[in-house]
């Protein structure tokens, strides 16, 4: 999709900086396929590259996340729905998820949403709060926003309006009956937040699964790990650091 906007807020930020974003980008869809957090050629992830977010990377309908690759990402506009009638349009509910949450929420470099095995059984559980029982699940206490009214899938503005109003200034949000997206500064963040509430909540089921009474950390041991691992320098972008380096010798064509 040609850029028409040089000069304003929406233009594309230099062709290095969206050429890193599509390897970033790529990187972690061929990770969630390799562990598992993929849904057939179902979910999505998404990234800006404009200034104001409006335009943002995603990937294609119905492409496995093992066969992504940076340059078939497609580059869309959220202001421009025109997508929607051409051939190669983007999936309908992706469109109006990422596209309205990135039009509203301009601090959300990236978006990932996923139906992963444990957190989407959080989700369905009358209290899917990802309660503190280790240092993993600390780290979200306090820190995610639920969405307790799934009514359906998300296929109009209003839906996607609605998600964007609830997440707010959240970086994870749980999704009830559905699943969980994170939304964050930075590709390497939100991958990262996305890796460690999926673990976290495999933890918590498993913990559950035990029949046996949890041991909850108090109120002021949560917030502070909380706080912690908020503050701990350079984790997110290490973690993505090394997936490429992993990638780039086992399956480089991600780069492509």
């Amino acid at each position: 999709m040609p850029d028409s906007s040089v000069g304003t807020s929406s233009a594309l930020f230099s062709e290095a900086v969206v050429r890193q974003a599509r390897v970033d980008l790529a990187a972690t869809f061929r990770w969630f396929a390799r562990i598992g957090m993929h849904e057939g050629v179902a979910n999505h992830l998404s990234a800006a590259v404009s200034p104001d977010g409006s335009k943002f990377l995603m990937n294609p309908r119905c492409i496995h996340f093992s066969r992504v690759t940076a340059s078939n990402l497609q580059l869309l506009d959220a202001n421009d729905q025109s997508v929607l009638q051409q051939p190669d349009a983007p999936d309908l509910t992706a469109w109006y998820i990422h596209g309205r949450l990135h039009a509203k929420l301009p601090q959300a470099r990236c978006v990932m949403h996923l139906h992963p095995k444990y957190s989407t059984a959080l989700a369905g559980l009358e209290d899917s709060r990802m309660l503190p029982i280790d240092q993993n699940t600390m780290r979200f206490y306090d820190r995610v926003a639920h969405d307790e009214a799934y009514g359906g899938m998300a296929l109009s503005d209003d839906e996607g309006d609605r998600l964007a109003r609830l997440l707010g200034k959240n970086e994870v949000m749980m999704m009830g009956n559905h699943g969980v997206l994170t939304a964050a500064a930075s590709i390497a963040l939100t991958f990262d937040l996305m890796y460690y509430y999926e673990r976290s909540a495999e933890t918590l089921m498993l913990a559950y699964a035990t029949g046996r009474k949890l041991r909850v950390a108090s109120d002021n041991v949560a917030k502070l790990t909380a706080q912690q691992w908020a503050e701990y320098p350079d984790l997110a972008d290490d973690h993505l650091r090394e997936v490429k380096a992993i990638l780039d010798r086992e399956e480089p064509d991600y780069r492509d």
